[in-house]
């Protein structure tokens, strides 16, 4: 059976990667492909300590918060990832890890350090898309849909840091699109951009 293949959306908060993971997943699945759509931080142990310290607004030491992502990753990368890979299965997920190295680099973390680690220890995506758009119009959608800010991760200077790392990280897998157009138009070079690099669907 070959491998199947990592697609990881990427981007601030506001910017539309559950919108167009779930657009995606319907094509692929329409297509004939089995998907698996998953997300980071998951619903696992370290994953609900994630979502309580960002709703909370809490605070732990930056070393500890990272090591909390790394262990949520290692759990959904052998329970989801790697399986859904192994079974030829196309996996499609919502922030992986060059989200680490944007959010916890924009808390003083080596940037580089985690990058090389994580392409060491996990499977390398693909494809990456990272949707573009501003922090001050990605917190603006965050508002307009309702939901609550969370603090410790949605503040305009930090994730102004965080948006300055995605922008200056350059990896072969990586592929920008503009965010910021309405989902149809996001979908459509989204789609154009799996069909040339994957051949999918």
């Amino acid at each position: 059976m070959n491998r199947g293949q990592l697609i990881v959306f990427e981007g601030l908060d506001g910017c539309g990667k559950s919108t167009q993971v779930a657009r995606l997943a319907i094509t692929l699945r329409a297509a004939g492909h089995a998907v698996v759509a998953t997300r980071e931080p998951t619903n696992g142990e370290y994953g609900q300590r994630i979502r309580s310290l960002a709703k909370s607004g809490g605070s732990i030491s930056h070393a500890e918060e990272l090591r909390w992502f790394i262990e949520d990753r290692r759990e959904h990368v052998a329970e989801v990832v790697e399986p859904g890979l192994s079974a030829g299965r196309v996996v499609i997920c919502d922030r992986y890890f060059l989200s680490t190295v944007a959010y916890q680099g924009a808390r003083g973390a080596d940037v580089d350090e985690i990058l090389e680690s994580s392409e060491a220890e996990f499977p390398i995506p693909d494809l990456v898309i990272l949707l573009e758009i501003t922090p001050e119009a990605g917190l603006a959608r965050v508002h307009e849909r309702g939901h609550a800010i969370e603090t410790h991760f949605e503040e305009v200077e930090y994730l102004t840091a965080v948006d300055a790392i995605f922008r200056h990280v350059d990896c072969p897998y990586l592929v920008r699109i503009d965010g910021s157009t309405e989902p149809d138009s996001v979908e459509s070079a989204v789609a154009e951009c799996v069909a040339a690099r994957l051949r999918l669907p």
